[in-house]
């Protein structure tokens, strides 16, 4: 389960969502909103989440969007479900919906596996643009959120400490040095400016990083960072 490339750029199947929330007509509004993107399929609803991992392993979801709060199974549980050893072999990504009065729900959603967040009064075309982010695995989903969680409950009591940042020992000087950027949340593109490198080499880099630590995706990534002290909440 750490496919790190989501949905291929050249493949012309469109996204197969599943809608994951106890409440019907969110499920509807969601189902209107993504039916009009480009690229993407609704191929089943659940209610809860024991339901929820029913479906997404049977209709192979490439995205669940999932709701933290459902009944029989909540989200995070489902999700630590779905994505764990025993959750099947095809690469589905999680987006939490949050309505973002749980902070601490939302950082246990990352750790279950999740690729993301989206708050649930997200525009129409945020929400259809977050399916096809997350799925590519190739950027954070509302980075001012992401970024306000990983930086609340990430840091452990070794980050403030004196002692030298852990360093993988898989990376090489160049991957070490593009990990720590993008867990800053600097893009490829940002990146490749720091660097003076292209974007199509960063890229390649932050592939093979993901593919050395066995990490999910780039959210991961960023967790992986600020849990080893190779970047701290608030650090320049």
């Amino acid at each position: 389960m750490n496919d790190t490339t989501g949905a291929r750029a050249g493949d012309e199947r469109p996204l197969r969502v599943l809608l994951a929330d106890d409440q019907a007509l969110v499920r509807a509004g969601f189902r209107v909103i993504l039916s009009s993107g480009e690229g993407i399929e609704v191929v089943g609803e659940a209610g809860d989440g024991v339901r929820a991992v029913e479906l997404a392993t049977s209709l192979r979801a490439d995205v669940v969007l999932m709701d933290v709060q459902m009944p029989r199974l909540d989200g995070l549980r489902a999700t630590r479900r779905l994505l764990g050893p025993s959750g099947g072999d095809h690469p589905t990504k999680v987006i939490i919906l949050t309505t973002f009065d749980r902070e601490d729900y939302l950082f246990e959603a990352l750790r279950a596996g999740a690729s993301g967040f989206l708050l649930k009064n997200a525009s129409p075309e945020d929400l259809i643009e977050s399916v096809h982010v997350v799925a590519r695995g190739d950027a954070l989903l509302s980075p001012e959120v992401t970024r306000r969680v990983i930086a609340r409950f990430t840091a452990p009591p070794e980050a403030a400490s004196p002692h030298r940042a852990y360093r993988p020992p898989e990376l090489t000087d160049r991957e070490f040095e593009v990990l720590s950027l993008l867990a800053k949340g600097a893009s490829n593109a940002e990146i490749a400016g720091q660097l003076v490198l292209g974007e199509t080499t960063v890229k390649t880099h932050v592939s093979r990083i993901l593919s050395k630590l066995g990490l999910r995706d780039r959210t991961h990534a960023v967790v992986f960072a600020y849990e080893n002290g190779i970047v701290t909440p608030g650090g320049a």
